[in-house]
């Protein structure tokens, strides 16, 4: 039996068009031999009336008195509606499918409602299902708790749901539709010389997703690389033999291999800068961790410590430093710019070609760290624009 799961997202269910469209990639799928799992999200986006944050919305979720179980009893409705309405339209259409919650296709949870860690995939009744049916439709973004309630995986949880039944059912590969065609070098909103990506490898793409690019979710790489399961970024609206982007195994044949293989951001941070001569390192970071703020983009230097939050978590730190009478150095509305590649480790010349691409339009690094595939510099918010795509034409638009 050969499985393909094809994961939906909201705007690939939003309405009747878009359902339709999805329709044709899961007939495309049976008909060429595979049982189909179909993982479905709410339908649409805010303001839709079944999307996860318009039912938040219905109790104030920021003032609500409702428990996290009892918030993830409204928000897993979103997904079982989407469910049951694809299902509906896959059997009007001659498929023979089944619809299930997240519980009935084996999601058994942690009970930290609300960002639930999956413990296991029981895949017996999905599997039993196919012997009588060709479609399995499953509620995304949620299981079952140890408690016996239903839990929600926390933001991106249904293409974590993809990737996980991907992994257990030994999936021939994990298709990803959203509204795009696939992976690009850059936020097309921003770089103006964006292009599309053929094929990407795990880490790299993990490492974008991480870094502020929103196609697919980082924890869904990550699992479709433990257990090897190719994933493809695809967009809804292409034709059915229009494959996006491969995300898999690292290609290491020299005529693909590349340096760097795309730019990624993130708005909307605060720089610290603290002095250790009265404070020392350690002791920063147990104060910060011990008031559940997560600090980003770290330099630990012998003389000072220097970390990024984002604009929520840094108004809180503001007021915790100054309790403790800690002083800093704050530098408001930055930017990360991360420039990924899997080839980047052990190439000369990364560095010196960003500091000059920058230095040529003016634009002040702020701070800069690297890994074997990436390498961070923080700007100025107000250079951002400039200096993702200077970095874009440095590095990718001749490759």
């Amino acid at each position: 039996m050969e499985i393909m799961v094809q994961k939906f997202g909201g705007t690939s269910v939003q309405d009747d068009a878009a359902r339709h469209k999805a329709l044709e990639h899961v007939r495309y799928a049976v008909e060429k031999g595979y049982k189909v799992v179909v993982v479905v999200s709410a339908i649409g986006r805010k303001g839709a009336p079944y999307a996860t944050d318009s039912l938040l919305e219905l109790v104030d979720s920021g003032k609500s008195k409702l428990s996290p179980r009892e918030l993830d009893m409204l928000v897993s409705v979103g997904e079982v509606i989407s469910t049951a309405v694809f299902t509906e339209l896959l059997k009007e259409n001659g498929l023979k499918a089944v619809a299930m919650t997240g519980a009935d296709a084996g999601f058994r949870t942690d009970n930290e409602y609300q960002n639930a860690k999956v413990i296991d995939v029981k895949t017996e009744g999905i599997l039993k299902t196919f012997t009588s049916n060709e479609v399995v439709v499953v509620a995304g973004f949620q299981g079952l708790s140890r408690q016996g309630h239903v839990a929600t995986l926390g933001r991106g949880g249904s293409d974590t749901s993809a990737a996980l039944l991907g992994a257990a059912l030994s999936a021939e590969r994990v298709d990803i539709f959203t509204d795009v065609s696939g992976m690009m070098t850059g936020d097309p909103r921003i770089v103006k010389k964006a292009r599309f990506l053929k094929s990407v490898s795990y880490e790299e793409v993990a490492n974008m997703a991480h870094e502020g690019a929103k196609v697919v979710h980082p924890r869904a790489v990550e699992i479709a690389q433990q257990a090897h399961v190719p994933l493809r970024i695809r967009s809804t609206w292409d034709s059915v033999d229009e494959l996006g982007t491969l995300i898999s195994d690292r290609d290491l044949s020299i005529q693909d291999y590349r340096s760097v293989t795309g730019i990624a951001h993130q708005v909307g941070l605060t720089q610290f800068s603290i002095s250790t001569a009265k404070y020392s390192a350690d002791m920063l970071f147990k104060l910060l961790a011990k008031n559940d703020l997560s600090v980003d983009f770290i330099n630990i230097l012998p003389e000072k410590v220097v970390f990024n939050l984002n604009h929520i978590q840094s108004a809180a730190a503001k007021k915790i430093l100054a309790k403790e009478h800690i002083a800093a150095d704050v530098i408001s509305d930055c930017a990360k710019v991360s420039i990924v590649g899997a080839g980047i480790m052990g190439t000369p010349g990364i560095t010196a070609k960003i500091v000059t691409a920058l230095a040529k339009y003016g634009i002040k690094i702020l701070q800069t760290t690297d890994s074997y595939t990436t390498i961070w510099v923080l700007v100025s918010q107000k250079d951002l624009g400039v200096a993702v795509n200077a970095l874009h034409d440095t590095f990718l638009l001749g490759a």
